[in-house]
């Protein structure tokens, strides 16, 4: 290659030279290039590619955070300015000003009324919009508990365990559970504690679609947030589906002797809603029904009833205790005792060979399948007779979801069978309008 072409190829390469660090020609090698030369630079030699990685990546990011620190304080800068760049800007300023503290205020406004009224803002987002149809299941979670001597509400803690007020169930030794279909039942056991005014009462059969969920009370209630009370209001008197009352919490209290614990709501509960439940407006149970006067009312937090459960008994619950082997009349009385507790099989049983060719036991037991109660007032001889009672009693009926008040009065023949008196002959007319002396 003569001098000439040498100098002419040096030449050349110049120019690609000065094209390529240019960046006018062919991009896409100039970055291919570019790429190439970062990768060579970084992997080789490759004893030091550890320690490029970690030089690069703390470099890189350091020159990332140095670039958000400055574009921030830029546009706070920016913010900050905008308003005196000009008038306009300033009145656009001020009028969007005014509606990010109307919407700052309003959303403050709306947290404390939700964590005021609801107890917590989350229960109203879970809670709030379902209200009505929460309120509706509860009112399908309570049952009547009436007795021969007092009525009542009542709500399932367990598929087969009902909680009620101890007084509702006082001197009562077969109350009968009513559901809100109309259907009754005769509780298998009953337990409770007098003094705290508490009772439990277990079912024969299990219903785990009536149980209703308990309140959390590691999520404390909030001063005016609102709260349900559920129960039959005047009891039988007052026919329907259940009643619900709505208040707001005030706090709790705390009696000295005995020391038991009281939510205060502005809830006024009205006979026979006692037993029912207090419920928060996720339908969680709060407390139970207890007492109510002038618009102040007080229930037992559910804790109450749960934590001693283990403690309840049977030892202030009246028993039934007949012995038709007796006498005459007290195996009537037993008869009627029997009805009362739906005892049907006992009750058969106490019925006299004689009367048996006339009925069975499906037959005569549909006779009393509206009975809710019985109440002997009078069983004694007749006078000059060994072997006839003569029995004066009430019942209380089931008809059509009311209760109807019948009167009876007559005698019963008795016979000895088996060392048992058992009844053969009755003579029982129905009493209408009975008089006040007629009770006595």
């Amino acid at each position: 290659m003569s001098q000439l072409e040498f100098e002419k190829t040096i030449e050349e390469f110049q120019k690609i030279k000065r094209l390529l660090d240019s960046n006018v020609c062919c991009p896409k090698v100039i970055d291919f290039l570019r790429i190439k030369n970062y990768f060579k630079r970084l992997l080789y030699p490759l004893y030091l590619f550890p320690i490029k990685l970690v030089t690069y990546s703390i470099y890189y990011l350091l020159k990332f955070l140095v670039r958000l620190v400055i574009s921030f304080f830029e546009t706070i800068w920016d913010f900050i300015s905008f308003p005196f760049r000009s008038f306009k800007h300033f009145i656009k300023s001020a009028f969007i000003g005014a509606i990010l503290v109307y919407i700052l205020f309003s959303l403050i406004v709306n947290l404390d009324y939700l964590n005021g009224h609801y107890g917590w803002y989350k229960k109203y987002f879970s809670c709030g919009f379902n209200a009505q149809k929460t309120n509706e299941r509860v009112k399908k979670s309570v049952v009547r508990i009436v007795g021969g001597y007092s009525e009542g509400s009542g709500f399932f803690i367990e598929p087969d365990q009902i909680a009620t007020n101890f007084h509702v169930i006082a001197d009562e030794p077969s109350p009968k559970i009513i559901f809100p279909d109309g259907s009754f039942i005769t509780p298998e056991k009953i337990i409770g504690d007098n003094e705290m005014d508490l009772a439990v009462i277990f079912t024969e059969k299990s219903y785990p679609e009536m149980v209703l969920g308990i309140f959390n009370e590691a999520v404390a209630m909030k001063e005016n947030e609102p709260l349900v009370a559920t129960g039959y209001a005047l009891g039988t008197e007052l026919t329907g589906e259940a009643t619900q009352l709505k208040g707001n919490f005030y706090t709790k209290r705390k009696t000295r002797y005995p020391p038991y614990s009281y939510v205060q709501t502005s809830i006024n509960l009205v006979g026979g809603m006692s037993g029912g439940p207090l419920t928060d407006q996720c339908g969680q149970v709060v407390g139970i029904n207890t007492a109510g006067v002038g618009g102040l009312s007080l229930f037992i937090p559910i804790l109450s009833v749960l934590a001693p459960y283990n403690t309840f008994s049977d030892a202030d619950i009246k028993k039934i205790t007949v012995d038709p082997s007796v006498s005459p009349e007290e195996a009537v009385r037993a008869f009627y005792t029997y009805l009362k507790a739906r005892k049907m099989k006992e009750g058969f049983n106490l019925l006299s060979r004689i009367y048996l060719r006339y009925t069975n036991f499906e037959e005569w037991s549909n006779r009393f399948i509206d009975v809710l109660d019985v109440d002997v007032i009078v069983s004694e001889k007749q006078k000059g007779s060994k072997d006839t009672v003569f029995i004066k009693f009430g019942t209380k009926n089931w008809v059509g979801e009311e209760v109807e008040l019948h009167y009876y009065e007559g005698t019963w023949k008795t016979v000895l069978e088996d060392g048992v008196y058992k009844l053969s002959q009755s003579n029982i007319a129905e009493i209408t309008d009975p008089d006040y002396g007629w009770f006595y």
